[in-house]
């Protein structure tokens, strides 16, 4: 008698389903109970991704019953199998959900995520630390670096931002600047901005009185903690350098770039290397006696590959191609004794100039 009843209650369901246009019903098998739809079902998959993303890491499971509810606070209702077969089709969408058995039951947590938490770690003090991203922006990208990692390891991520109170710049344009000089290089093409500077109220000035500057872009350089753009002045015929965050009102020009004759030969990382705190000035071979001690600073400055030639017990020579400017020579003023300007006589006389300068200047 219950059989009867069970099948004309779905022989009830089917007609009322086809009154109503509905589908699906009819796939139901008998002596199978029938579950009501939530009102989100087509979001299921994303909003089971989402779940096993932010709940679940390496130390941090779910089991099937928690699953479901989880699901239900998005309004879809699922029944256990489906959501098996679910959970192996997030591989198609490279979410690698794992289970593991714990005594009666199996728990669930994604593993192999794209990046592992410590190599987030080191973008996020990435950064903070960049003096180029404003502190508004740089929370905003911690922010979206969270999100690929569970709510467990985002915590850590957290507490990394922390650390900062670091000087950040207040130019909120420095994302739309790289784009577009990204943009510009891209194609081929000049680009115009103008360039500012700070005054003692604390205000933007803008230099040569808001000209615009007509730049042929070729790379970009970070350079202690600052984006420096690398192009080609075509009215002083020489590459010069641009502090990112200084730039404004940046646009790609129509002319093509110029000076790439210039660029052809220039390793850009060495270009840096040379630049102290990206200041212009003259390419010289110098030639540098240290001491021993130092040996380590040379490599940090110029790598492994600088030649570090034996002297006498104690002391090596040094010689290194750089763009000789007062930032070099104040580089070699800080290191004191252990260092000392063998030639060319040129920059032997700066240094001397420079010296009593700041004699002069102090006494």
């Amino acid at each position: 008698m219950r059989e009867k009843y069970e099948s004309l209650s779905l022989v009830v369901l089917k007609d009322l389903a086809k009154a109503r246009g509905l589908k699906g019903i009819s796939t139901m098998k008998k002596g199978e109970r029938y579950m009501p739809k939530g009102t989100n079902q087509k979001f299921k998959l994303y909003r089971l991704a989402q779940i096993m993303q932010e709940n679940t890491d390496d130390s941090h499971y779910m089991t099937m019953p928690e699953i479901m509810v989880e699901l239900k606070k998005y309004g879809i209702t699922a029944e256990r199998k489906s959501i098996y077969s679910d959970l192996k089709d997030l591989e198609q969408m490279g979410i690698e959900v794992q289970g593991e058995k714990t005594g009666k039951y199996y728990q669930y947590h994604v593993v192999n995520r794209p990046f592992e938490l410590a190599e987030l770690k080191l973008l996020v003090d990435a950064i903070q630390s960049s003096k180029f991203i404003t502190e508004r922006k740089s929370n905003a990208l911690i922010k979206k670096i969270e999100k690929m990692v569970s709510k467990y390891e985002a915590m850590t991520l957290q507490r990394q931002v922390y650390v900062s109170g670091r000087i950040k710049t207040m130019n909120e344009s420095i994302y739309y600047t790289v784009d577009a000089i990204h943009n510009a290089i891209s194609e081929n093409r000049k680009i115009k901005f103008q360039y500012f500077q700070w005054t003692e109220k604390k205000e933007m000035k803008l230099r040569h009185g808001g000209k615009y500057y007509h730049i042929s872009p070729w790379g970009l350089s970070w350079e202690g903690q600052n984006y420096y753009l690398v192009g080609y002045d075509s009215e002083a015929e020489k590459i010069k350098h641009y502090r990112v965050d200084k730039m404004l009102h940046i646009q790609v020009s129509e002319e093509k770039r110029e000076g790439e004759q210039h660029f052809q030969q220039l390793d850009m990382a060495d270009y840096a290397k040379k630049s102290f705190g990206m200041y212009g000035g003259k390419e010289q071979l110098v030639k540098l006696k240290i001491r021993d001690t130092l040996v380590g600073v040379m490599i940090d400055r110029f790598g492994k590959d600088v030649m570090i030639i034996p002297e006498d017990k104690g002391h090596f020579i040094v010689p290194v191609c750089v763009y000789v400017s007062r930032q070099f020579l104040g580089w070699v003023f800080s290191l004191g004794d252990s260092i000392e300007i063998l030639s060319p006589p040129q920059v032997v006389e700066q240094m001397k100039e420079e010296s009593e300068r700041l004699f002069r200047q102090y006494h």
